[in-house]
């Protein structure tokens, strides 16, 4: 359980760079004696969705934040153990051979060249580094991105994924600047793992379409949960469980399931943008309800054993915000903290953290009202400087706005139904849209839904949208009491703001997209949920000024925001990227900082169409 290396005496200032990598979402951290400093994604810089690949951009993006090199870098931190997750890969190919040598050559190649080797890789990007390298377990570093930052001086904590070295869920406890891990479930069983083989078999990609599983869900019925529960898991009343790896092919196979798993569930896995069926969505729906009867039987167990009235999460299956909804009102936890990088980008944050508090014994303090990662406005920003440079370097038309006076203006644009790609201040850390670099709308719109899914984003029609709230009316419009910064939560409606509940209980499968559901039809899911952002202008106010001019203009205190990016491609980083993302879509308007560009006003529209952007973004 302890970090591998040794200390070393610190100067008056350290630094500390923590870095995940090789698997999926690669990113890079800098935290300052232990003030979270810079973190960014690898995608948000090469522009590759999910970028696995060492996160060379990232480090620099971080190192220049900070205004410090590498000499100055007192300890790197690797968010997991090569040679612990090496050893469960040859054990795991050497008990199913000769099966899966298909799989075993195709993964050798980056582990020898690459993945055992992460030491040297460091060093190598980093040549004037000359601190100690330090390698964490997967599931701390999880476990430490979600206590470490989070407002609660003790805590219990719940990691959840697919897997780390073998480990694929653990828990534990957390108290003042330590953490201790209690006891975890070990990989071939795995939840997340368990998840992805529906992603996979429902014909979405492994590791990105889950949300789409966890969004298609509530048009179905959950007529396959028995057949799940009788099959493919055993679940224990602790929320331990075991798999019938029969069914399934990830072990050391190339798919997720296999022919045994298809005849049970009567066919082959649905082609990539097929038609979706009414199967597909029960399956989603079956496979969403048994993943929440776990979650929330693995958080009343942690209760069990640590008594904290504090939950922390992290790992992949925290992003599944209905089952974190589902634990905040169900479980016996009075508050829960979601690391808002839950995935494996977190991990970089989280070692970093871990060799400061934990390896190094600095102390650590929590304030019940704010955790420390300020918002997880974390990433790059683009002074006005910059910004009027690029635009007046593409002569591209635009409106330069009194700053005291730009939120009036946006929610004006937002009242009269204009859909907007708001690009302010310091980009985003998670796979979450905060209001930094996000697609902003009006929530009263009954078409708005439809014409974000089809025209700005080109994605799925059934996709739901995220509401951000005023944090002091959500309790208005949400069944929710708790804050819900990072938009990892989902709630329900309140009862009355729902306006046809009883229309839509004949209608079937995505027919339920037909009838305007709430009084902001276009946040609110076919069940009657959301999935919100609580907004209350600590660390973005002008997002905050923005929600509170559109709330004195129309009353409604919430707005739609959606990711900055289409369909494929990562959240936009730069200005650059933010335009021709603009161009792209049928956005209606831009706002770069205080620059307000209209598209009707902006020159050569036809060199710019969806099938183009990847070109152009690269």
């Amino acid at each position: 359980m302890n970090l591998q290396g040794r200390k070393i005496a610190l100067s008056s200032t350290t630094y500390i760079l923590g870095v995940s990598a090789y698997y999926h979402d690669s990113a890079a951290c800098l935290i300052k004696d232990g003030q979270i400093i810079a973190a960014a994604q690898e995608e948000r810089f090469t522009r590759k969705k999910h970028d696995f690949d060492f996160p060379a951009n990232a480090i620099q993006y971080c190192l220049e934040s900070a205004g410090v090199t590498a000499e100055q870098i007192t300890y790197v931190g690797f968010y997991d153990k090569p040679l612990l997750k090496f050893e469960r890969i040859l054990l795991t190919y050497i008990s199913y051979a000769p099966f899966g040598i298909r799989s075993f050559l195709k993964a050798m190649p980056i582990w020898l060249k690459q993945k055992l080797f992460i030491k040297w890789l460091i060093l190598e990007h980093l040549p004037d580094f000359s601190g100690e390298v330090l390698f964490a377990q997967h599931h701390e570093s999880h476990a430490a991105s979600a206590f470490l930052p989070s407002p609660f001086r003790k805590a219990a904590i719940l990691t959840m994924d697919g897997v780390g070295e073998w480990a694929t869920s653990s828990y534990g406890h957390g108290h003042d600047n330590q953490i201790r891990l209690l006891g975890e479930l070990h990989f071939p069983h795995s939840l997340g793992l368990l998840y992805s083989a529906f992603t996979y078999y429902v014909g979405f990609r492994v590791n990105s379409g889950e949300y789409k599983l966890m969004g298609l869900a509530p048009y179905g019925e959950p007529k396959y949960v028995d057949k799940i529960k009788g099959h493919l898991i055993d679940i224990k009343p602790d929320g331990s469980f075991k798999l019938n790896m029969s069914y399934f092919n990830y072990c050391a196979g190339l798919t997720m399931t296999n022919a045994r798993f298809h005849r049970l569930f009567g066919g082959s896995p649905r082609k990539s943008e097929s038609a979706l069926t009414q199967r597909d969505m029960d399956l989603a729906r079956s496979i969403q309800d048994v993943t929440e009867e776990i979650m929330l039987l693995m958080a009343d167990y942690v209760y069990t054993e640590t008594r904290e009235p504090n939950l922390c999460l992290a790992g992949g299956v925290a992003l599944n915000c209905v089952g974190n909804g589902k634990i905040l009102r169900k479980s016996k936890f009075k508050n829960i903290w979601i690391q808002p990088a839950a995935g494996d980008a977190g991990g970089a944050l989280g070692v970093a953290l871990y060799i400061w508090h934990q390896f190094l014994g600095n102390p650590r303090t929590a304030d019940d009202h704010s955790d420390k990662q300020r918002g997880s406005y974390l990433g790059p920003d683009f002074d006005e400087q910059t910004i009027q440079s690029f635009l007046e370097e593409g002569a591209y038309p635009y409106e330069k706005v009194d700053h005291k006076d730009l939120a009036v203006r946006v929610a004006r644009l937002i009242a009269d139904h204009n859909i907007i790609g708001f690009f302010q201040g310091r980009m985003e850390f998670g796979p979450r849209a905060l209001g930094a670099r996000s697609i902003i709308a009006d929530a009263r719109s009954e078409k708005m839904q439809s014409v974000l899914n089809l025209k700005i984003k080109f994605r799925e029609s059934f996709r739901p949208f995220a509401p951000s709230v005023l944090d002091e009316r959500k309790e208005e419009y949400f069944d929710i009491s708790s804050s819900s910064p990072y938009m990892l939560l989902v709630a329900q409606l309140q009862e009355g703001k729902v306006v046809t509940q009883s229309k839509q209980s004949h209608l079937s499968g995505l027919n339920k997209l037909k009838v305007k559901r709430s009084e902001v039809p276009a946040i609110t899911h076919v069940d009657y949920s959301a999935r919100l952002q609580t907004v209350d202008g600590v660390f973005n106010p002008i997002y905050y000024d923005v929600i509170k001019a559109f709330e004195a203009l129309t009353d409604c205190p919430l707005i739609i925001n959606t990711s900055f990016n289409i369909r494929g491609e990562p959240i936009v980083c730069t200005p650059e990227e933010a335009y021709r993302c603009f161009m792209c879509t049928d956005m209606d308007c831009l706002v770069l900082g205080d620059y307000i560009l209209s598209k009707a006003r902006q020159p050569n529209k036809n060199k710019y169409t969806k099938d183009s952007i990847s070109t152009i973004l690269d």
